[in-house]
């Protein structure tokens, strides 16, 4: 293996990045960094700012945590002018590919440390993603430790609203999100659809960096976990599970299956899932089903730490009821409740032809029996997906080839020497 400076390694990439749909910007230390900031904000929100008002934003922005910024940079900021009410976007979460891309390289900051970054991509402005790099070869650990002395003593301001960091040394890469007192267990390989692992960093740059998926990680696929106050950005395997169920609800009437095995977050992957499709017009809602009155308790307690009343637990069956007919998207209860209110209930008749999504957690335990029977029999515009932790084995495939259930080719993921499948039925 050939050996390979950092410095060769950060022209490469920047290059590759510019050719790929940057643009190359010159910023040497936190004053133009700021100077940009404002023009990036100017053109994206196409509005010219006063500098007394560029400072009121400033001030907004440079206050708080990294998960203080996180959320402000997902909001909006009110400009109060004499004749009128602005509000200042951001970030583009929806249009993700219509926010404005920058990288530039040898940021310096100068504090108690000296201080230079080797790459970083800016979106709007901000300083968003962050790389460090170390000689072709070199160890990756060293580039992870660095990034943690940096956040021990030099990152403020406007630097902590970086979003994830990535460490390589050109032949191994990896990503994780930022947060401070970081392990180095919670850095991730990006894999392709085949789960093979990305570990070039030229291949790296064309899959995770490109600036539409880029974004898109960052709109969709960083959790700003409400009761941790950090951030937490999906592995490959989760981003890959969660884009095949929404494409399938969105562009499809078929039913899925999802098994992660036990620890590989698979409440962060349909948490995601739920989110993403409650938020999407033409599905009326999106009920999140349980088989255990204390799941449906540690259920609901783990989304709303995802995102702040994201649900309400259904406490009986008439609190179901109730939420099904109302204005709520996202609901989770227990198999039993829905069954009864499916059952018994002649008022929720008015929901019945509505665009509904069921998402069964252990669903090897849900899928077969009366209850299910009667509750897929309910509605008429009805898509179910299941998640397991249930290992698959060769009983329940044959189950599966009888019950005429066909796996999904290429989609095939080893997971800790598991499988992670996704199953059509």
């Amino acid at each position: 293996m050939s050996t390979q400076s950092e410095a060769i390694l950060e022209n490469k990439l920047m290059k590759q990045l510019v050719d790929i749909g940057y643009e190359s910007i010159k910023i040497d230390n936190e004053d133009q960094l700021k100077e940009n900031l404002k023009s990036q904000i100017e053109k994206f929100n196409k509005i010219n700012l006063a500098d007394s008002e560029f400072d009121k934003i400033l001030t907004h922005l440079e206050s708080g945590t990294i998960f203080n910024k996180a959320e402000k940079l997902r909001d909006k900021y009110e400009l109060i002018r004499d004749d009128e009410t602005i509000y200042i976007e951001f970030f583009n979460k929806k249009d993700w590919c219509k926010n404005i891309f920058q990288v530039s390289n040898q940021i310096s900051f100068e504090d108690k440390y000296k201080t230079r970054y080797d790459v970083t991509i800016l979106i709007n402005g901000f300083p968003l993603i962050q790389i460090e790099l170390k000689r072709r070869g070199g160890s990756l650990k060293k580039a992870f430790n660095q990034i943690s002395r940096y956040q021990r003593h030099s990152y403020r301001g406007l630097f902590n609203y970086v979003q994830i960091f990535v460490i390589s040394n050109g032949v191994n890469t990896k990503y994780f999100a930022n947060n401070k007192g970081q392990n180095y267990k919670f850095t991730f390989f990006w894999k392709d659809k085949n789960n093979k692992n990305v570990n070039q960093l030229e291949e790296f740059a064309e899959a995770f960096l490109e600036p539409c998926h880029l974004s898109k990680m960052i709109a969709k696929y960083i959790v700003l976990n409400q009761t941790n106050k950090n951030l937490m950005v999906l592995r490959a395997y989760q981003y890959y599970a969660v884009e095949a169920i929404v494409d399938r609800a969105l562009n499809t009437n078929l039913n899925g299956h999802v098994w992660h095995t036990t620890g590989s977050g698979k409440t962060l992957t349909s948490f995601k899932v739920s989110q993403i499709l409650s938020e999407e017009a033409n599905i009326d809602k999106v009920v999140f089903v349980v088989d255990r009155k204390d799941l449906d308790y540690q259920t609901t307690k783990e989304f709303n730490s995802f995102a702040l009343n994201s649900v309400d637990g259904t406490e009986n069956t008439k609190s179901l009821v109730k939420q099904l007919k109302s204005k709520d998207k996202m609901i989770i209860t227990t198999i039993q409740k829905l069954n009864r209110a499916v059952e018994r209930h002649q008022s929720i008749e008015s929901v019945k032809d509505k665009k509904i999504i069921l998402i069964f957690d252990e669903c090897h335990r849900s899928q077969f029996g009366e209850m299910h029977k009667s509750i897929t029999g309910f509605f008429n515009n009805l898509q179910y997906f299941g998640f397991t932790g249930t290992p698959i084995s060769l009983k329940i495939l044959r189950m599966a080839k009888l019950l005429k259930i066909y796996l999904i080719k290429g989609f095939i993921a080893m997971l800790l020497k598991m499988q992670l499948l996704m199953i059509m039925f």
